[in-house]
């Protein structure tokens, strides 16, 4: 995978340089195609999946236009945090344009709800993450955090959180051709006697899923608001980020 800086408006796009005509994809949440365990794109038949980690560090890094070559279907999986992204588009650093910023700013409450689970956003100045994650397993429970976000709290509290998963549900999911990648290098598993391997958190999980929405809402821009989730996941994430869409076309 490879990043490069893209002029004014041109927002966030894929290429698969692996195929013929080096396709494009636009990351915006029109072009969302699945949100079973991860975000998938799709523009013109092609797809890139598994996008919501890149798209967390960009987002908190507030960088609006990227040309991201991959040479596959889906970025790098790495640890299974967006720390490896982070740490190295703030490496590169960042080159500040003529053209004004078109952020996305909160005017009033925009929310998805689905049987006792919600993801809204409310005007705020700034960029806000609350979430509360319920989980019905002993090991996990009710866990929740609150953070205001800008780069280097994104980077302590957030970007090392991995993606976790319960050990029973992993056979179902590599038979349906996810997680195929997964080690436990890259993935936190938990059963019904313990944690498989050492947590970086001790909430870990709902830090993964404040990272996972900050990636999902970047499909309608950078944010100026503050988001309250409950128990959401991709699916409430994306359906939020085509509202504010259609709300600011």
């Amino acid at each position: 995978m490879t990043l490069k800086p893209a002029p004014a408006d041109t927002g966030i796009v894929f290429i698969r340089t692996d195929l013929e005509g080096s396709p494009h994809i636009r990351a915006v949440s029109d072009n969302v195609t699945s949100t079973i365990r991860a975000t998938t794109i799709e523009e013109n038949g092609i797809k890139v999946f598994t996008i919501e980690h890149l798209l967390s560090a960009l987002h908190a890094l507030r960088i609006d236009n990227c040309f991201i070559g991959m040479n596959a279907e889906e970025p790098p999986v790495a640890d299974g945090s967006s720390l490896i992204f982070f740490d190295l588009l703030r490496k590169a650093g960042l080159r500040e344009l003529t053209a004004a910023r078109r952020e996305i700013v909160i005017d009033k409450v925009y929310r998805i709800d689905d049987d006792g689970r919600f993801v809204m956003v409310v005007p705020y100045d700034g960029f806000r993450v609350s979430f509360t994650s319920i989980n019905p397993h002993r090991l996990i429970g009710v866990q929740y955090e609150d953070f205001e976000i800008n780069p280097d709290t994104y980077r302590t509290e957030l970007a090392p959180a991995r993606t976790i998963a319960y050990e029973a549900e992993i056979e179902a999911l590599q038979k349906m051709g996810l997680g195929l990648g997964g080690t436990m290098e890259s993935v936190i598993v938990y059963n019904d006697q313990g944690w498989l391997n050492k947590l970086r958190y001790e909430d870990e999980l709902v830090r993964h899923k404040m990272l996972d929405v900050i990636g999902d809402l970047r499909l309608s821009g950078i944010i100026r608001g503050h988001v309250i989730a409950v128990k959401s996941g991709h699916a409430l994430n994306t359906q939020l980020a085509r509202q504010i869409t259609a709300a600011f076309r």
